[in-house]
Formats: structure tokens, C-alpha cells, sequence
């Protein structure tokens, strides 16, 4: 299976372009697309009748970088007030208690991003790890996420003969996909075939 991927500026040009690829035959079930911007996502899907790409879950990975992120603000919030405690000669009685501060800030804040690291991941998903899937290489799937969350959106039309994939490869550049240079400055055709 034969897929394209390309980036649009404007919600209006990804829509044509999926518009297009539908009455040229293209199934409904091989096409894609997202974008970060729910609202438009939504109008885009309702037009087309084509289901935005969830991505792959995040996994363990959002949840651990939610833990770290949640320990260091955990830090970051309870060690000056510990370091207060300690320079003021009034306070030096209480340095024990802004010890356990500390304490229950990093377990505190580990859970919280950890919980708040799993939801964001089952948000949008990976999409570098979904593009990877499709066979685009590593360097190219981070660039095509990095447009995305750049505010452009993302379309994707799968090929399963791999004898249409030029011709959506033509629609998408008809219809206004930017150079991968232009959305993250990277030098390739922002649309492209795998």
C-alpha cells in the first residue's frame, strides 16, 4: 500500500483536496486528514464525510514525560520556599516540615502529570509513529507532525494498488500543498508519496 501525505495552509484547500480525491473514486476508508484545530476538524469531517486520523496512542511515553515534567514543577514550587526556610533564622525550626513540602510536591506532582500525561497522549495520538507505518521516514514523519502542530493540516490519502498514488499526489498539489521547507524549513515537497 502506496500512501501520500501532504500539508495544507488552509482548512478550505485540504477539504478540496479530499473533495476531489472522493469523486475521482478514491474510498473514504483510505483517506485522512488532521489538524489541531478542533473546531475546524469537525466542519472539515461533516464536509467530506471523511474521518480525521486519530494518530497511534501515545503510550508509556506520554505518561512518563508527564511524571517528569510533574516532578520538576513539584521542585521547582517547594525547594525556594525550603531554601527560605532555611536562610531566615526564625523559621529554621520548620525546615523539617519543608523537607516532607518537598516530598509530598514531587509525588504529588509525579501523579498528577503522570494522569495528565496519559490523557494528552489519548488526545491526538502519535502521528510521527502512524506516518512511520505507513512507510515515511523518520526524518520526513517529524517534519510532517511539526507542520501540523505548526497549524497546518495534514491530509493523507492510502493507496492499496499503488497505481493511483500519482494521481492523488496531483490532486494534492493542485489543490495548494505547501513545501515542506515553507511549513517547517526542512527543503522537501510537502507532499509526498511512500
Amino acid at each position: 500500500m502506496e500512501s501520500v501525505v501532504a500539508l495544507f495552509r488552509e482548512p478550505q484547500q485540504a477539504q478540496g483536496a479530499l473533495q476531489t480525491l472522493l469523486q475521482r473514486g478514491f474510498d473514504r476508508d483510505h483517506l485522512g486528514f488532521a489538524l489541531t484545530d478542533v473546531v475546524a476538524q469537525e466542519d472539515i469531517a461533516q464536509q467530506t464525510g471523511v474521518s480525521p486520523e486519530a494518530g497511534q496512542p501515545a503510550g508509556s511515553a506520554a505518561v512518563l514525560k508527564g511524571a517528569w515534567l510533574g516532578i520538576l514543577g513539584g521542585l521547582v514550587l517547594t525547594v525556594p520556599i525550603w531554601l527560605l526556610l532555611l536562610i531566615i533564622p526564625a523559621t529554621k525550626i520548620y525546615a523539617y516540615g519543608g523537607v516532607l513540602g518537598i516530598l509530598f510536591g514531587v509525588i504529588g506532582g509525579a501523579a498528577l502529570g503522570g494522569l495528565f500525561g496519559a490523557l494528552a497522549g489519548s488526545d491526538h495520538g502519535d502521528f510521527v509513529n502512524l506516518l512511520r507505518r505507513m512507510g515515511v521516514p523518520a526524518e520526513q514523519a517529524e517534519k510532517f507532525y511539526g507542520g501540523m502542530k505548526g497549524g497546518h493540516v495534514m491530509v493523507i490519502a492510502r493507496d492499496p494498488s499503488g497505481q493511483r498514488a500519482d494521481e492523488a499526489l496531483s490532486v494534492m498539489r493542485k489543490h495548494g500543498a505547501v513545501k515542506l521547507e515553507d511549513a517547517v524549513g526542512a527543503g522537501q515537497l510537502q507532499s509526498e508519496r511512500h
